[in-house]
């Protein structure tokens, strides 16, 4: 089957059109005067003041990032197996409910959370008050996601089987149900580990000068430094996030090729 050049010119184009962007403002962090380009020389100077300036946040956004998984599995698979096997008439609209932080904008919901939970000075001034954040954004991808696998009919056969046999529920949740939809939650995991390092928007909104994220602290390199600062802040995004959400993607691949197999 000959592949059409076409096709290709179009994808070459359309990587050019995604990448270029991103390769001319790493490029401008990695230069001594970005108005006069190439010609002033390279240095790796940005790049120190960065790490001096904000490297704390690649840190704490990483951690969250985490937490959010962990966080997502403890809770977003029982949550998912629940609405999995719930036969009531409310489960659908509490599922539609479920989802709303991902329609609503995020500065409305972190607006919510704030309203809710600004009086507790202690926690509102903490990294756990933006991962609650996380939480509430990032929670539907999963439960959704791991909802779908439980409902397959054979897995509902197999549980009933198992059922049958006197298994009890932990032992069918934990030893057949769980085991059966790991690719679902690694896939799951590989979302929210994505959305919540990648996170600006509500995370801007509740953020405190000793809490900022990695987004956060882009933000503000470019709002209020030097365009080489911001460009190389950008650098150092690429190079902690990049690498990895490959591993997870691998990680992920393979699962999926184990349990198919």
């Amino acid at each position: 089957m000959k592949r059409s050049p076409i096709l290709l010119v179009l994808t070459l184009l359309l990587t050019v059109f995604m990448i270029g962007p991103i390769l001319l403002s790493v490029s401008a962090g990695l230069v001594n005067n970005y108005s006069t380009g190439w010609r002033s020389g390279f240095t790796t100077r940005w790049l120190l003041e960065v790490w001096d300036g904000y490297g704390n946040t690649v840190f704490a956004s990483i951690l969250i990032a985490a937490s959010a998984v962990v966080g997502n599995i403890v809770m977003g698979v029982p949550a998912a197996y629940a609405l999995a096997r719930s036969r009531q008439r409310w489960t659908a609209w509490f599922e539609e409910l479920l989802t709303l932080p991902v329609a609503v904008p995020g500065l409305a919901t972190a607006l919510a959370l704030i309203l809710a939970y600004g009086q507790l000075r202690g926690f509102r001034q903490s990294f756990y008050f933006v991962l609650v954040g996380h939480m509430v954004f990032t929670l539907p991808f999963m439960v959704r996601t791991v909802a779908a696998s439980f409902r397959r009919h054979e897995l509902v056969a197999l549980e009933e089987a198992a059922a049958t046999l006197g298994a009890r529920f932990g032992q069918r949740f934990m030893g057949i149900l769980v085991p059966a939809v790991v690719p679902a939650i690694v896939s799951g995991s590989l979302m929210v580990f994505t959305l919540s390092i990648g996170e600006f928007n509500l995370t801007w909104m509740l953020h405190t000068p000793l809490t900022r994220t990695l987004p956060v602290g882009l933000a503000d390199s470019y709002a209020s430094m030097r365009i080489e600062v911001g460009s190389a802040y950008t650098l150092v995004f690429l190079v902690v996030v990049l690498p990895m959400l490959w591993l997870l993607q691998f990680v992920a691949t393979v699962t999926e090729k184990r349990y198919a197999s």
